[in-house]
């Protein structure tokens, strides 16, 4: 009697268990695959337990545009290769010799790829106690007079300012600042801007900085009608230190701020502490980066240079938890180049020269391959998924999380991951949910044109559940298929409640 009892039990379980899975895959069969938002979209699903059992799918290797969900991939890879107390550098250094106070030479910023430095982020550190510092090194080293340039130094990286892959219309705009070896201010410039006296008028247009000392700005923006709001364009490309704003700007839209991309950073931040130094009272011949030097003057390899001082960025950790809560593609390009340049220097054993993508994907690709994670279902062609070549399986995506949740530092990688209700990118994600269902979820958003995704994972009391959904090319606003997608959440988070 007390076996059959058992056994009676343990089958209730099952249909319990069972049922709560199938609600999933039901959700997915009656809510996405039957609704007619869906019918011209391509869309891929999985959801698995802590040991990897698929609870429920959907075209699940169906390589998908993961858009920002990206980042949690190069967030990974981040802290595995680099480390989450890893800090980006920035050297200050010469190449000349001094004497009664001149130096008779140049003066270097030597860049470490540091994305923070003189970024408005609330975790950089503030750019006059880096600049400070800079200078008190400079006086510390007797130098009174530079009889040379301040110099942006960026060699660290190749010269790739713009990704090749990302669309045009998208490279002016912030979210398109590509990284640089000497980036600064997160490679923006910003822009006063206010409407003209009356329609037709050219929009007055302000750089309020950080820009380099040889960009010229065009301005072919003309004042809307009422109501038209701001439909202003900037177009900035490293092939010309031009930057050109068109577009429309209402009349009666309030003046603004804007932050648009700079393909200029290490010049920038040479002209900017070249300022700093003249207010402190030591004058050079003016700012420049060692691009546009190197074609009448010798650039000395940067160990060949004399070192006054190093500084550092905040941890990686902090970085990253950033770079994931605000879907910052910047601090992701950045992370992704300079993985890439960690893994080339361990595989020849030597000091590299200057990075690529290239370089960087076959690297990181290799290194995957190398852990036992299968790269099927994974192409990666930049770190922040703005690219349209990026290609992420549902399956990938669980498979990696599952790699990551077998590594030392998983917690901290976890603690990174936005959710529901929190700051970052889903704060106003499943309004009406359980609290307690929203607290389970960690999760990374991505969206382009087209495109809405999300994956992550989700807690359970037998450990944490991975999951993708990737939706690509539907055929109307985004905020149709929102409430659907994150109805899969909040089904997958009941069915995590239930184990």
């Amino acid at each position: 009697m007390r076996n059959s009892f058992l056994s009676l039990s343990l089958l209730l379980l099952c249909c319990l268990s069972g049922a709560a899975q199938n609600r999933v895959q039901n959700y997915i069969d009656r809510q996405l695959k039957t609704d007619t938002l869906f019918t011209n979209a391509i869309v891929g699903v999985l959801a698995v337990d802590a040991d990897g059992r698929e609870i429920a799918e959907w075209n699940a290797d169906l390589p998908l545009l993961p858009a920002s969900t990206m980042k949690t991939v190069t967030a990974g890879l981040a802290f595995e290769v680099l480390g989450a107390d890893y800090r980006f550098s920035t050297r200050v250094a010469h190449d000349g010799h001094i004497e009664d106070g001149v130096l008779h030479g140049n003066l270097y910023i030597v860049g470490g790829a540091d994305p923070t430095l003189g970024s408005l982020d609330t975790i950089a550190y503030p750019l006059d106690s880096i600049f400070g510092i800079w200078a008190q090194a400079v006086s510390k080293a007797g130098i009174r007079r530079i009889d040379g340039s301040v110099v942006g130094d960026d060699r660290i990286f190749a010269e790739e300012s713009i990704h090749p892959n990302w669309v045009f219309d998208d490279i002016g705009w912030d979210y398109g600042s590509g990284a640089s070896g000497l980036s600064f201010c997160e490679n923006l410039t910003y822009f006063d801007i206010a409407p003209g006296a009356a329609v037709g008028d050219p929009v007055r247009i302000t750089p309020a900085g950080p820009q380099a000392p040889y960009i010229t700005y065009r301005n072919e923006a003309v004042t809307g009608p009422r109501g038209s709001g701001d439909k202003l364009v900037y177009h900035a490309s490293a092939l010309a230190p031009v930057g050109r704003m068109s577009g429309t700007f209402g009349i009666d839209a309030a003046p603004r701020t804007v932050a648009m991309s700079n393909k200029y950073g290490p010049a920038a931040c040479a002209a900017e502490f070249a300022l700093f130094l003249q207010e402190a009272g030591v004058n050079s011949k003016g700012a420049t980066d060692v691009r546009h030097m190197a074609s009448s003057y010798f650039v000395p390899a940067q160990e060949d240079m004399e070192v006054l001082v190093e500084t550092f960025s905040p941890e990686l950790r902090l970085i990253v938890e950033e770079m994931l809560a605000i879907s910052n593609n910047f601090y992701a390009e950045t992370i992704f180049k300079m993985v890439g340049r960690e893994l080339v220097e361990e595989n020849q054993d030597e000091p590299c020269g200057e990075v690529t993508y290239d370089m960087a994907r076959a690297a990181v690709k290799a290194f995957l391959q190398g852990q036992g994670v299968s790269t099927r279902g994974y192409i990666q062609d930049d770190g922040s998924g703005l690219s349209r070549e990026d290609c992420l399986s549902p399956r990938f995506l669980t498979r990696f999380y599952g790699w990551m949740a077998t590594r030392p530092g998983f917690q901290t990688y976890l603690d990174c991951f936005p959710g529901p209700g929190r700051r970052g990118t889903l704060q106003y994600v499943l309004p009406k949910a359980d609290p307690a269902l929203k607290r389970s979820i960690h999760a990374k958003s991505g969206s382009l044109s087209g495109v809405r995704c999300y994956a992550g994972y989700v807690d359970s009391p037998d450990g944490p559940l991975r999951f993708a959904i990737l939706v690509n090319h539907y055929d109307c606003p985004s905020r149709k298929v929102q409430p659907k997608i994150e109805g899969f959440m909040e089904e997958l988070a009941r069915y995590a409640a239930s184990l």
